[in-house]
This record gives structure tokens, sequence and C-alpha cells, in this order.
């Protein structure tokens, strides 16, 4: 590998974690309607499990409600039970072709609970990222084994390792503070 290769790699593979774990935010419901709750959310519809923005279309009307729109008349009552079905604890009203879901407020109990659920997934975020630090030191070492690059390079390696690993840590830390204010704002 290259000179910045192992740290293009590494920073890359880091910076997918760090997207992982913002989608992971974006579905955690914060007591204001956001389309993004339901972007995990997936129907059995057609005889496959599908994403919902596959079959309907997701709007929010209001910041206490959202409106699914879907494609196909015939998926609704899909739609309805993979709400039903789903850990986010909304009951759908089915009018027709749409599905509306109220947003009730949450509760102090709740609002705790969605910081521990915040705390556990930035947790794995920071978990991704260190396994692809480790990843990427266990390549440096080897290449250092194999004579590929001298003591200095791999010294050099692990340095600009650890500072990727450090920026893209502290960037899941900012994540957690900046969502944990979101879901405690009343």
């Amino acid at each position: 590998m290259s000179d910045s290769q192992f740290i293009k790699d590494a920073d890359s593979k880091m910076q997918k974690a760090l997207e992982v774990t913002r989608s992971e935010f974006a579905g955690v419901r914060t007591g204001r309607a956001t389309p993004a709750l339901l972007d995990r959310l997936h129907v059995e519809a057609y005889g496959a499990s599908v994403p919902l923005k596959q079959v309907a279309s997701v709007s929010s009307p209001d910041p206490r409600s959202l409106q699914i729109a879907a494609f196909d008349r015939t998926t609704v009552g899909d739609i309805k039970k993979a709400i039903e079905k789903s850990d986010l604890g909304l009951t759908p009203n089915v009018d027709g072709s749409n599905i509306r879901l109220n947003i009730p407020p949450l509760t102090e109990d709740r609002r705790k609970d969605l910081v521990k659920v915040i705390k556990k997934k930035a947790e794995d975020g920071r978990i991704a990222v260190r396994n692809v630090r480790h990843k990427i030191h266990d390549d440096i070492k080897a290449q250092l084994k194999d004579h590929k690059i001298t003591e200095d390079e791999s010294k050099r390696y692990q340095e600009q390792l650890q500072k990727a690993t450090d920026k893209h840590v502290k960037e899941i830390d900012a994540l957690v503070v900046s969502k944990e204010k979101e879901i405690m704002e009343v």
C-alpha cells in the first residue's frame, strides 16, 4: 500500500461507520414527525420484504403527524401491519390509500429511554470505528513484517490512524450530544 493508502482506506471505512450511526440516530423518534423515522421500515409486499420507500411516499404535513401515501392500494394493509409490528410504538390510521401516523408527545421516561438507545447506538458506532482501526493496524504490522515499509513509516501510519480514529469518535460523540439535546427538548 502507498504512503497515504492506509489512512485513506481507514478514513473512508470510518466515515461509513459514522454515516451508519448518523442514519441510526435519524430513526430514533424525538417527538417531532420526520419521514426519516420510517427509513428502516420494511413491508411484506408482493411476496418479498421491501423498504417502505418502494411502496409508498412519506410526508410530514405538520410537526405531529406523518402521512404515508401507498402507490398501490393493495399494499395499505401490509404497510399498516409493518408499522404495528415495528418498535416505533405508533398506531396507524387508514384512510383509503393513505395512512396517517400521529406522533404523541414524549413522556420524561420515554425521553430517558431514547437517550439510552442513542448511547447504545453511539457505542456501536465507536466499536465499528475501533474495529476499522484494528484491521488497518494489523495491515500495517503485516507490511512491516514483510519489510514493505520501514519502522518509521509504520509509526507514522499508526499515529495518523489514531488521529483519524480520534476524529471520528469525536464526531460520534458530537452527534450524541446533539441528539440527546434534541430528545430532551420539551
